[in-house]
């Protein structure tokens, strides 16, 4: 729902302040549409029908995995190819993987999404309506923007997206936003957002070299820099970075680079996820003994690591998986 078009249609009926309260109450909550909200009146809901679109995104396909792991496709107005994830967890869990853009510009080579053409950056709008689309499925608990696109390089409608979401369930501190290192927007982010959103690093290589080879960003940002970065976002916010490192067979899961990634991360600001990779034609994935090992070396050095539960992927919702046709 375009929240600013439907403050602007209700200023304009001269409709009191708590009529916007009440119409996103509603969305936030799971309904299913304009005729759902009853202590809305009638003539006011079929004007919203008509003027203010209760989604920005229509939903082309949807898939469930053996694991209960839902991927739907969304196509923006102008035509563009959205991805998102709901992952249901064990637990009671109900995890959102929001997109924030169309395609990613950024072309790591082990991410399906870097592969596709890329559209454009989401609008806020875009991006909350995928999560909207999923509280309509069932309650929802936690987000993360790790799915289509660098969050750091929209980071306005991320951020404005992210703030709406306590309001379906997911409280800031339940919401991570990720990024591979795009320095200018971290930087905003670290300074600017006041909200306790949590902070992920795409890493997966504990040297410049390795990763100038699996994520060109690094040519423009290396570690040293971004690390700074991160670190200092565990300064003002007393809050460790989540660290993504996905599991590639012969690349970077050898035990000498579990040495090096402990070495350059300090236990006390980062926890390590490892990524079991998923195919997407590139890389073969470390083996459960590979990975095993790696954990072992940083479980010796003191460096917080598990090993991330793959969800999705017979349906190619996994991470890194995400990646459809702009046609």
């Amino acid at each position: 729902m375009d929240r600013a078009l439907l403050a602007e249609r209700l200023a304009e009926r001269g409709e009191p302040a708590y009529r916007f309260d009440q119409v996103w109450r509603w969305t936030a909550g799971g309904a299913d549409g304009y005729e759902a909200m009853t202590n809305v009146p009638a003539a006011l809901r079929a004007e919203l029908e008509r003027e203010v679109p209760f989604s920005t995104l229509a939903v082309e396909r949807e898939a469930e995995a053996r694991d209960g792991t839902v991927k739907t496709l969304f196509r923006t107005g102008d035509g563009h190819p959205v991805e998102a994830v709901l992952m249901r967890y064990r637990d009671g869990r109900r995890s959102l993987c929001l997109s924030s853009q169309s395609g990613c510009p950024l072309t790591c080579t082990f991410c399906a999404t870097g592969h596709m053409r890329f559209g454009r950056n989401l609008s806020a709008s875009e991006i909350l309506d995928q999560a909207l689309h999923f509280r309509r499925i069932e309650e929802v608990d936690h987000a993360v923007f790790m799915g289509m696109g660098e969050p750091m390089l929209n980071l306005d409608a991320v951020v404005e997206s992210a703030r709406c979401l306590p309001d379906l369930g997911i409280t800031h501190r339940r919401t991570t936003i990720s990024t591979v290192g795009w320095l200018p927007g971290l930087r905003r982010f670290v300074d600017e957002v006041e909200q306790p959103i949590r902070l992920a690093l795409s890493l997966h290589a504990p040297t410049d070299e390795l990763r100038s080879e699996l994520m060109p960003v690094n040519d423009r940002y290396p570690l040293a820099d971004v690390l700074g970065e991160c670190r200092r976002y565990v300064e003002l916010r007393r809050r460790k970075v989540f660290v993504e490192y996905v599991m590639l067979a012969g690349v970077n899961d050898r035990v000498e680079q579990a040495r090096a990634l402990a070495d350059l991360l300090d236990p006390k600001m980062f926890k390590v996820n490892l990524i079991p990779y998923n195919p997407t034609g590139m890389f073969e994935g470390s083996t459960p003994k590979a990975i095993a090992a790696f954990k072992d070396v940083l479980d010796r050095a003191r460096l917080p690591a598990t090993v991330r539960l793959t969800r999705g992927r017979d349906i190619a919702a996994a991470c890194g998986q995400l990646a459809v046709s702009a046609t």
